[in-house]
């Protein structure tokens, strides 16, 4: 083999650099020490040290790989460790009950095991090392027979699950991963996008001859944001102060629910910024906020006139306002305002002026699509006025 051939083939088994900030690998790490120690103090409490069954199985280490470094793989998802674990430690037993010769059973056993978790999609890779123990295990393993299905395998794959949903939830990361709200293709009120549709996507994935593992609601989640990416990358030239509204209608903390929604009633709005004295935004109160308040204020006046008490105050658009407040600056390019509606679901943001920060205008969706539809015909006019 040529010397430029073999370097090439070489840097092909080179790893990929991986994407995840070391905060995150150490959350990993910490996750997986917990659950293993968890899952092995929970058979040492019920079964004890004694007898035939073993403390932890040597697949539960490969389970914690899967769930607390890729938990959003759907290799890594509360059915594909139960099922599979299960599944595929009947079959292990099955094949060492039927098939004398180890040599034998060994690659009946995990090819069958397989085949199973394919019809009852819940594939996990350490299910194979499941199955593979169950004939291999040696006499005490084979001692326990279908009871090693419950003891060890069921009880420590539930309390690896158990210990991987509390620690995800507890250190703020999302798990099980299951679909995006609004990602479903039969969701009626998505709308749509340009480039690529979930039709399209389906079509390309069954195209695919291996499992690609990544759930077809992250893998468009993710093409959704690079197409917004790439599209945003465009649009440098405008800022905040070519789009946003201007004569913006503020509040005070002080004013009354009543009449901020009077406020909004009056002149078609949905979001009202708060600020201070010196105009500097220090809330936003929305109709959502304002309805609920009016509600609360018609409830406790009639509480009171009913029972001949004194009039209660009405809620204050500061009691009742979000806070803190999301913000930009007139200088912000529109391409920085993408993600935080597409994302983060705002609808209104405040623009504060870059230099003194006072409350300057209103972003909102309607401005920011209407800014992604003129620039593209900005260098356009430009080029017919310098003509």
């Amino acid at each position: 083999m040529p010397r430029p051939t073999l370097n090439r083939w070489l840097a092909r088994l080179a790893p990929p650099p991986v994407a995840l900030a070391w905060r995150e690998r150490l959350r990993s790490c910490v996750g997986a020490l917990i659950g293993i120690a968890f899952t092995a103090a929970i058979t040492h409490l019920l079964l004890g040290s004694g007898g035939n069954i073993p403390l932890l199985v040597a697949p539960m280490g490969a389970s914690a790989v899967l769930l607390f470094a890729v938990p959003a793989s759907p290799l890594a998802q509360p059915w594909s460790i139960i099922g599979g674990n299960l599944v595929s430690a009947t079959v292990g037993v099955a094949c060492a009950s039927w098939i004398g010769d180890p040599l034998h059973a060994a690659p009946v056993a995990v090819g069958a095991a397989i085949c199973a978790m394919f019809v009852l999609r819940c594939v996990h890779p350490p299910s194979g090392a499941v199955a593979l123990t169950a004939v291999l295990g040696g006499p005490a393993v084979h001692a326990l027979g279908y009871r090693f299905v419950l003891e060890p395998i069921a009880l420590q794959s539930a309390a690896l699950l158990g210990a991987a949903i509390v620690y995800h939830a507890i250190t703020g990361h999302r798990y099980p991963h299951s679909a995006r709200p609004g990602a479903s293709k039969s969701d009626p009120d998505a709308q749509p996008r340009p480039g690529f549709t979930r039709a399209d996507l389906d079509a390309v994935l069954r195209r695919q001859s291996e499992l690609l593992d990544i759930a077809p609601d992250d893998l468009e989640s993710l093409l959704r944001a690079l197409q917004l990416q790439t599209y945003a990358r465009s649009f440098d030239e405008i800022t905040c102060a070519n789009i946003m509204s201007r004569n913006v209608i503020a509040v005070s903390a002080q004013t009354r629910a009543t009449t901020a929604w009077s406020i909004l009633q009056r002149h078609g709005i949905k979001a009202l910024p708060v600020t201070n004295e010196e105009r500097h935004v220090i809330g936003i109160v929305t109709r959502a906020d304002l309805g609920s308040g009016r509600q609360t204020g018609v409830f406790t006046r009639l509480r009171h006139r009913l029972f001949g008490r004194r009039r209660a105050k009405e809620p204050t658009v500061g009691t009742l306002m979000t806070t803190p407040v999301r913000t930009v600056d007139t200088t912000t390019p529109i391409a920085d305002l993408v993600p935080l509606f597409a994302d983060f679901g705002h609808h209104h943001i405040p623009v504060l002026d870059s230099q003194t920060r006072e409350l300057a205008g209103m972003v909102t969706q309607a401005n920011l699509i209407s800014g992604l539809y003129r620039q593209p015909r900005m260098p356009q006019q430009a080029s017919q006025r310098a003509a």
